[in-house]
């Protein structure tokens, strides 16, 4: 296992996907060091309540100040760069708050992780990033960018740059089952579209393809997982089963579909059993044998409506039931 007595540093540490992926190293007892490094000290202090491990670290700092990124990097092997603002609606109206975030904060960890020898930085993006329809979207199309562009500064050698691309997690933060659960009183479920569909797996599923991601990385590369589809009212239907729908029509920045890979990316896609890897084209260019999967036709497009994978009622049941989120 490559992270095996590795000092490995997750940003954003304290949120859904950074307390799920500690926990899971902590679980196989390989690691050598986490550190969390998050600006709240608040959700640190209730982490460390709750794992209570001395090899978890907890620092405080912001990925948008460089220094602080600089510091923390030092002595570390692995970056997982999960810290992002992530709510639509607050990035539409704090445009420069998401910007300073999601861009430079991005920025900062590929300088600080070349500057201090950092061996691999795995970040997590969004299907939001495909297409973008809103400002979310764009900075984190902006922050994969900058993290594959990271490996041409390096010249693929010591420090190598990658990035995990997945859509709805169930049960994390902004997970619309509990919001679904909570309209019940209501006496409706808003829907914004009865054609809505989603990708959707579970944070667990997160946690380990990130895991997977990391072992196979040879920099360069967006990856992205073969999850199942299921449309929104079906989801609804099934977390409140005796409550009506009400239409409500997409709302700004909204997307009908998610989309994880694009046509104009189909040049660059390859499929293997369990996941797509987009290529940097610098990758393909060099002839690497690093290169994995079959390359998919052109115009090939990776969207939760054309997905060949669905989940049928049961499987989605069985999925809620699996994470607690149904009883």
């Amino acid at each position: 296992m490559f992270l095996k007595d590795k000092t490995v540093l997750v940003t954003g540490g304290t949120g859904s996907f950074g307390k799920e992926f500690i926990r899971k190293l902590l679980k196989d007892d390989l690691i050598k060091q986490i550190v969390v490094f998050s600006r709240d000290e608040l959700k640190q202090y209730e982490m460390n309540d709750v794992l209570n491990s001395s090899k978890v670290k907890y620092i405080l700092g912001d990925v948008r100040d460089f220094a602080s990124v600089l510091q923390v990097t030092k002595n570390v092997d692995v970056v997982v760069h999960a810290a992002a603002m992530k709510q639509i609606p607050a990035a539409e109206k704090n445009p420069m708050e998401a910007i300073k975030t999601n861009v430079l904060g991005a920025e900062n960890i590929v300088k600080c992780s070349i500057e201090n020898e950092v061996q691999r930085v795995i970040a997590l993006s969004t299907d939001k990033a495909a297409n973008p329809a809103n400002l979310y979207g764009a900075t984190k199309l902006c922050s994969d960018k900058l993290m594959i562009a990271g490996n041409g500064l390096t010249d693929f050698r010591k420090t190598k740059f990658s990035v995990v691309r997945y859509g709805n997690v169930l049960g994390s933060r902004g997970s619309v089952i509990p919001f679904f659960k909570n309209r019940i009183k209501d006496g409706f479920i808003p829907i914004t579209d009865e054609r809505m569909t989603r990708f959707w797996l579970t944070l667990e599923t997160g946690v380990q393809f990130v895991l997977d991601s990391l072992e196979r990385m040879s920099g360069g590369e967006i990856f992205v997982p073969k999850i199942p589809s299921f449309k929104v009212t079906d989801v609804a239907r099934i977390v409140a089963p005796n409550t009506p729908f009400r239409i409500i029509g997409i709302r700004p920045g909204e997307k009908l579909h998610e989309i994880m890979i694009t046509a104009d990316d189909s040049p660059y896609t390859f499929e293997n059993s369990s996941y797509y890897a987009i290529y940097a084209p610098e990758v393909l260019d060099s002839n690497s044998n690093v290169v994995l999967g079959t390359k998919v036709k052109d115009g090939f497009e990776f969207n939760s409506n054309n997905n060949p994978y669905w989940h049928t009622d049961k499987s989605f049941i069985d999925t809620l039931k699996s994470c607690g989120l149904l009883a």
